[in-house]
C-alpha cells in the first residue's frame, strides 16, 4: 500500500522505451502519457494499478477526443494492468512487457481487440509460459494476438536492451498505423481459435 518511491526505478526503466519512441519516424505525431501508481502493489483484489491505470486512461480519452488511438504499453504489473484493461473502445492495442500474468487472469475484455507481448525465455520474475498461457486463452477469447520471445535477456529488459526497445517501437508504431506489422506478427494476429502459433515468434527482426 506504500506510495512508489520517489526513484521509481521500474519507471526510470521505461525512459529509453519513451525516447526510442520518440526517434522513431511516428515524431512529432506521438503523443507519450504516464500512469502514476498510487501504491507500489497490486493488492489481491483491489487491483490498484489497473484502477489508476483505468482512471487515467478516462483523462486522456477526455483530452484527446474519442477518435485519437492509443497504445497501452506496460511492464511486468504495468503490463498486467494494461492487459486488465486494454478492452477499451479508445484502445488500438497493448504491448505488454514481460507482463505478470498470473494463472486464471481475465481474458475476456480482450476481445477483438490486439494484443502484443514481448517476454524472455530467460524471465526468472514473470514466467514466460504464464505469459503463454495467456495468450491462447485470450485468442480463444477473441483477441487479436502476438507473442514475441526475445531470448537470453532477463525481466528487467537489460540484457539486449536495443532489441527490446527496437522491437516495442516496431509494434507500436504498427498498432498506430505508423507501417505495417512484420509478416509473422501479421500472420499471428489472424489466427483465431485455439492453439499457440505464431506465440513463440523469434525472429531476426529483433536481433541485436
Amino acid at each position: 500500500m506504500n506510495p512508489p518511491s520517489r526513484v521509481n526505478p521500474p519507471l526510470q526503466r521505461l525512459r529509453p522505451f519513451e525516447r526510442a519512441l520518440r526517434r522513431s519516424p511516428l515524431g512529432d505525431g506521438l503523443g507519450v502519457a504516464e500512469v502514476a501508481y498510487r501504491c507500489q502493489g497490486w493488492n489481491g483484489e483491489r487491483a490498484d494499478a489497473a484502477v489508476d491505470a483505468e482512471e487515467a486512461l478516462t483523462e486522456l480519452v477526455a483530452q484527446v477526443g474519442p477518435g485519437t488511438p492509443i497504445v497501452l504499453l506496460g511492464h511486468s504489473m504495468g503490463g498486467r494492468a494494461a492487459l486488465r484493461i486494454g478492452g477499451h473502445a479508445s484502445v488500438a492495442g497493448v504491448v505488454a512487457l514481460a507482463p505478470w500474468c498470473p494463472p486464471g487472469e481475465a481474458v475476456a475484455q480482450l476481445a477483438d481487440h490486439r494484443l502484443l507481448i514481448v517476454h524472455s525465455d530467460h524471465d526468472r520474475v514473470t514466467p514466460a509460459a504464464e505469459s503463454l498461457d495467456f495468450a491462447a486463452r485470450a485468442r480463444v477469447a477473441g483477441a487479436q494476438v502476438a507473442r514475441c520471445v526475445i531470448p537470453r535477456s532477463d525481466h528487467a529488459m537489460v540484457r539486449r536492451a536495443v532489441t527490446w526497445h527496437r522491437l516495442t517501437t516496431l509494434l507500436t508504431g504498427a498498432l498506430l498505423g505508423g507501417w505495417p506489422f512484420p509478416d509473422p506478427v501479421a500472420k499471428s494476429l489472424a489466427r483465431s481459435g485455439a492453439g499457440i502459433e505464431g506465440l513463440d515468434l523469434r525472429l531476426p527482426l529483433w536481433a541485436d
